[in-house]
């Protein structure tokens, strides 16, 4: 987008391991995390708890869902990249801002997994 001077990415990794990366263009300093996952183009559904906005579906999956974390089913964990390593999100994503070259990572990941990894590094184009 024009007069986009910085970029924020986003990657998703999904149970399968397949992965997807969109960038996004800002002007100003930060973009929020609900921006950035608006105009990445990623399909991407949420649901309001006390803690802020939870990541149901991501990317088309799971394919369906009637409850956002159900239990013993897996769930999308999410990271931040800063600096070219990732760190678990201590905040719901639209609680977020991301400066420029920073990424979120959405990992699909058992409930069962005590320290879920995060997904692929973004490639900064």
């Amino acid at each position: 987008n024009a007069g986009a001077v910085h970029h924020a990415y986003v990657v998703v990794e999904h149970l399968s391991g397949a992965s997807i990366q969109k960038c996004v263009g800002f002007a100003g300093d930060t973009i929020d995390g609900q921006a950035l996952m608006d105009q990445s183009g990623i399909e991407f559904q949420t649901q309001t708890f006390r803690f802020g906005k939870g990541a149901c579906q991501v990317d088309n999956e799971p394919a369906q869902f009637n409850k956002c974390f159900p239990t013993n089913a897996p769930f999308w964990s999410l990271f931040i990249e800063t600096g070219g390593a990732w760190a678990s999100a201590t905040k719901s994503f639209d609680a977020l801002q991301l400066h420029d070259k920073e990424a979120f990572g959405w990992h699909y990941v058992q409930q069962s997994d005590p320290s879920p990894a995060p997904p692929p590094l973004a490639s900064l184009g």
